[in-house]
């Protein structure tokens, strides 16, 4: 960690300590990052000791490390890091969590903690894809949307620079462009590629850099969520309805238990 001015929430001790998993996440591991602007961003998991998971007394299940402090803005060269508990991460996984999917599909290269348990939480990524993680991709998605277009509850822009040099938010375009794409490729595959194919990572890049007018990305966005749309409504997908969450419970509960030598 650098020695810059940070904020830092949880223990440090149990939740690195603890860790199986951790993977670049955000525009990096999505292949979208433009130099010189996007901060830098991780996310992992780790194992609680025992008495966290078996006795009474609450703790933090997660653990946050920020170059920034507290309200303030990430911006190049910022670091942000976030490691779950296995089962806050699982239950947010389980769920569909478009950040929370991106260290399961991570390319070898973005990883940066895998350890054998972490290992076989990835080659259970499939496990977590279903329908519902798709609606949850297009619930991001239309809350991304609605923010370029200027709809949310939130009057505030997050970036002025952008609205004052483009006339929109073209950040929100992007990730809604590609919150859009990514939750059609789940729902026809049954899979997500990282970082984006290339034909959608340039395209996704064009509207960050906005050289594509809004109305364009907007009119695009819909398309594809009808595309989604059309496969979830008429079977069209692979997925099941909901995670396998059998298959996920039992290898939890056996994953702590060698973790914690309770063999």
């Amino acid at each position: 960690m650098s020695d810059a001015p940070n904020v830092e929430y949880g223990d440090p001790a149990v939740a690195l300590g603890g860790e199986i998993l951790r993977s670049v996440v955000g525009s990096g591991v999505h292949g979208i990052a433009i130099e010189g602007t996007d901060d830098h961003d991780e996310m992992g998991v780790y194992i609680e000791p025992p008495s966290y998971v078996l006795g009474v007394e609450e703790h933090r299940d997660d653990y946050v490390w920020r170059t920034q402090p507290e309200g303030a803005r990430s911006g190049h060269g910022d670091t942000d890091l976030i490691l779950y508990s296995l089962r806050k991460y699982l239950l947010l996984a389980i769920k569909g969590n478009p950040t929370v999917m991106l260290p399961l599909f991570a390319p070898e290269e973005s990883l940066i903690v895998v350890t054998p348990l972490g290992e076989e939480l990835r080659a259970m990524r499939s496990a977590f894809l279903s329908q519902q993680a798709v609606e949850r991709f297009l619930g991001y998605m239309q809350s991304q949307h609605e923010r370029m277009l200027g709809q949310s509850k939130r009057n505030v822009p997050n970036r002025p620079e952008l609205i004052e040099r483009y006339g929109w938010d073209v950040k929100y375009g992007s990730h809604a462009l590609r919150l859009a794409y990514q939750g059609l490729e789940i729902a026809a595959t049954g899979t997500l590629t990282l970082p984006l194919p290339s034909e959608q990572r340039a395209r996704v890049l064009a509207v960050k850099r906005g050289e594509v007018p809004r109305a364009e990305v907007s009119s695009e966005i819909a398309a594809v969520e009808v595309r989604v749309r059309r496969l979830l409504d008429e079977g069209g997908t692979p997925l099941p309805e909901t995670a396998a969450l059998d298959r996920i419970n039992i290898w939890a509960i056996d994953a702590q238990r060698r973790h914690w030598g309770w063999t």
